[in-house]
């Protein structure tokens, strides 16, 4: 733990479209070398692909996926006694959120579909149904922590 003072929160402004901060932290976890214009476009594209292909409200499909992703138990390692252990510790909602869209849109990336923005909505229309990597991901975070529940002792 740091001595100084801990980092500031930003104030993010919500998106254009939808009026969401969600959203705006979203498009810009997609974005890629400062381009916010062209995240922006992917992702509202995404959102349509979402709605002509499930014939529901896309910002619902996007947070039922964000919910189903986030992690509630994770593991950090702790050395203790010239030993390393995998302690599992809760995981507070900024960092579930955080993780929720760092593995929903790498796993979007590796996605076989044709542009990146029919892999977004693939991947989060998966993961509103709880299915595909960014699920798995989270799954095998729980079962490691799970795994290593006998450490929780050794709690930060």
């Amino acid at each position: 733990m740091s001595r100084r003072k801990s980092a500031q929160k930003r104030q993010i402004d919500p998106d254009p479209k939808f009026h969401d901060v969600d959203v705006s932290r979203f498009i810009n976890r997609i974005m890629l070398g400062g381009k916010k214009s062209l995240a922006e476009k992917i992702f509202y594209k995404a959102m349509e692909i979402i709605k002509e292909r499930i014939k529901e409200d896309p910002i619902e499909v996007f947070k039922q996926a964000i919910d189903n992703v986030k992690p509630k138990v994770e593991v950090k390692t702790k050395r203790v006694g010239g030993a390393n252990y995998q302690v599992p510790i809760e995981v507070t909602p900024t960092r579930q959120q955080t993780l929720a869209f760092r593995w929903i849109i790498n796993f979007a990336r590796k996605r076989n579909e044709r542009t990146i923005q029919e892999k977004i909505a693939g991947e989060l229309m998966d993961a509103s149904k709880n299915e595909g990597g960014s699920i798995k991901k989270r799954e095998e975070v729980w079962r490691m922590a799970e795994a290593n529940k006998a450490f929780a002792h050794f709690r930060m």
